[in-house]
């Protein structure tokens, strides 16, 4: 009996605030454990989403002679296909922020994986252009929706790593593009020589990034700084969650939150038009390389294997670029002097392509894929344009929904100009004219400036 006294007085005097300390310390650790994962799972679903949002693109310029000839188009409804991805970003992009609110931003993302997987599975055997048409709108549609949301769930997510987050989201979109370039005329062959399956079989990449952001569909995940500021019981600043309402908002009525987060009226930002019109006008360069380019060096007399791997050279430089210019914009008051050193290498690989595409392929594809690096760069500065997530959500919204609806002729022209002149002297002086005002309007949208001070109603 007396041998027990002691290991009873021991638990009746120890502190009840001992006891409480170690739980809520085991909570603390159980708590960090799950927002690792968390984090974890959230970079593998942005890294993996990126992967998908170029394949069903560089997959179908890589054979776009083989569908022409298996559907039976013209040189100006091929020009018409290549001009659908702007469209449909345009289109369905602006729809992104506000499914963003109703949904949540990781559900609307993990939708529009699912959207890519159907319409690349469906779209080689629906039978028809217009079936093609149909089920290459549904994939873009996907496509759309997660161009526009991943600039906002990196802001929300890593305030702090815009730039590097930023950074290896543009590599893996650059990888994916490359890939898609480099493997699908190989795998075509390899798999009996059919088209329809070598498009097809890019539904596997989109089906696996589902995955990821199922649990952001089951229910809200809260970003680490806002479960910091809903734990603080005073003191502090507010901290806004991914939807955008700050941690004092989060208890209080939708109405006050919407009070608290007034609307922008980007129109009325110069920023934001020379932002959207960069953003135009780099699509319009990249969806004729994605789409043409391929095609440029074939009739010149480039193998097609060989001319698919130019293509992806083209693409894989923006794989070490995108990571290394989004953090080298970050760190400059201006943006400036990279658009112009952008605009450069794209001038001088559209001459390239009209003096001599075969014999100096190499060199031009490198240095349009340097080029082509003006999209993370537009990424980065959509981010850096606006102060506040909500901002951001607008911003990118408009900058890539106008920026689309100014891409859509540019691939169609070069289609039309390809057939009606015989040749590529007309579609590359296109090309090198529209990067003049690319790197002005660029130029503008590289300054130190956010649309919250031009914007705000």
């Amino acid at each position: 009996m007396m041998g027990l006294m002691p290991s009873e007085e021991t638990r009746t005097m120890t502190p009840p605030t001992v006891r409480s300390s170690a739980a809520h310390d085991a909570g603390k650790a159980g708590g960090a454990s799950t927002r690792a994962w968390t984090m974890r799972l959230l970079v593998l679903g942005i890294v993996l989403s990126a992967l998908n949002l170029r394949p069903a693109i560089t997959s179908l310029g890589a054979l776009l002679e083989e569908v022409r000839d298996g559907l039976g188009m013209s040189g100006s409804v091929a020009g018409l296909l290549t001009s659908v991805p702007p469209l449909c970003f345009a289109v369905f992009g602006v729809m992104a922020p506000r499914l963003a609110r109703r949904f949540g931003a990781g559900a609307v993302v993990c939708a529009g994986m699912v959207a890519i997987a159907t319409g690349l599975l469906i779209r080689p055997y629906a039978g028809g252009t217009a079936g093609f048409l149909a089920g290459s709108a549904l994939a873009l549609m996907g496509i759309a929706v997660s161009n526009v949301l991943m600039p906002v769930i990196v802001k929300h997510w890593f305030p702090d790593r815009v730039g590097s987050m930023t950074g290896l989201y543009s590599m893996a979109l650059a990888l994916g593009t490359a890939l898609a370039a480099a493997v699908t005329v190989p795998l075509t062959d390899t798999l009996g020589g059919s088209w329809q399956t070598g498009l097809a079989l890019w539904a596997g990449l989109a089906v696996a990034a589902v995955l990821p952001w199922l649990p952001f569909v089951r229910g809200r995940v809260t970003p680490p700084r806002a479960e910091k500021a809903a734990g603080t019981a005073t003191g502090g600043n507010p901290v806004q969650d991914p939807e955008g309402t700050t941690s004092a908002q989060a208890s209080a009525p939708a109405e006050h939150a919407r009070v608290e987060t007034p609307r922008l009226r980007m129109a009325r930002s110069r920023t934001a038009w020379a932002l959207a019109v960069f953003f135009g006008l780099q699509a319009t360069a990249a969806y004729i390389t994605m789409g043409w380019m391929a095609q440029i060096f074939r009739d010149a007399g480039v193998p097609a294997g060989t001319a698919g791997l130019l293509l992806a050279v083209t693409m894989v430089m923006g794989v070490p670029l995108a990571f290394v210019i989004p953090r080298l914009a970050t760190r400059l008051p201006h943006q400036g002097p990279i658009v112009l050193a952008l605009g450069v290498c794209g001038l001088v690989g559209y001459a390239g392509l009209y003096l001599a595409p075969a014999a100096g392929a190499w060199a031009w594809a490198v240095l349009l894929g340097i080029a082509n690096c003006a999209f993370p760069l537009a990424l980065t500065m959509v981010g850096m344009r606006a102060r506040t997530g909500p901002g951001v959500a607008q911003l990118s919204a408009f900058a890539q929904s106008t920026g689309y609806l100014i891409s859509i002729p540019g691939p169609l022209l070069v289609g039309v100009l390809y057939q009606h002149s015989g040749g590529w002297g007309l579609p590359i002086a296109l090309m090198s004219a529209l990067m003049i005002p690319q790197m002005v309007v660029g130029f503008l949208a590289g300054r130190d400036r956010t649309v919250e001070d031009e914007a705000a109603r």
